[in-house]
């Protein structure tokens, strides 16, 4: 049986009714600390919650394991290891933060510099620091 890990990710919400933001704010943002086998279970476990608690997950972006974050060089303080160490312990998704968003959820892209026109499908999507956009 494969050991579980905690993985960090970030979920992108939209609105849905009574999702208990601000009426002026256009989404959301919430860090969840999440257990799995792998992240892609991590990811599907929140999901799951998340659209059970009535909210809309629109776009999540894993960030890694503790190890993968520590190797990337990340400074994990000891409340964020603690929330992480229940959900490891739990086999839970613990929501760590949620802050409502205001403007466009999405900003917009830039064109597509390629001569023939056509969009670059190879390379997925990356967050900043290079790690795979999952959802």
């Amino acid at each position: 049986m494969a050991e579980h890990k905690v993985y960090t990710l970030l979920v992108e919400l939209g609105r849905s009714e009574d999702d208990g933001m601000p009426k002026d704010a256009t989404g959301g943002a919430m860090l969840v600390y999440a257990s799995g086998k792998d992240e892609e279970e991590a990811l599907r476990e929140t999901v799951a919650i998340i659209k059970q608690a009535g909210l809309n997950p629109i776009e999540v972006t894993g960030h890694g394991s503790i190890e993968e974050r520590l190797a990337d060089g990340h400074e994990i303080p000891d409340e964020e290891r603690a929330l992480m160490e229940r959900a490891l312990e739990e086999n839970s998704v613990i929501v760590a933060q949620i802050e409502p968003l205001y403007g466009p959820l999405n900003p917009p892209e830039d064109e597509d510099d390629d001569e023939d026109g056509a969009e670059d499908d190879a390379v997925p999507p990356t967050t900043p620091n290079g790690r795979k956009r999952i959802h």
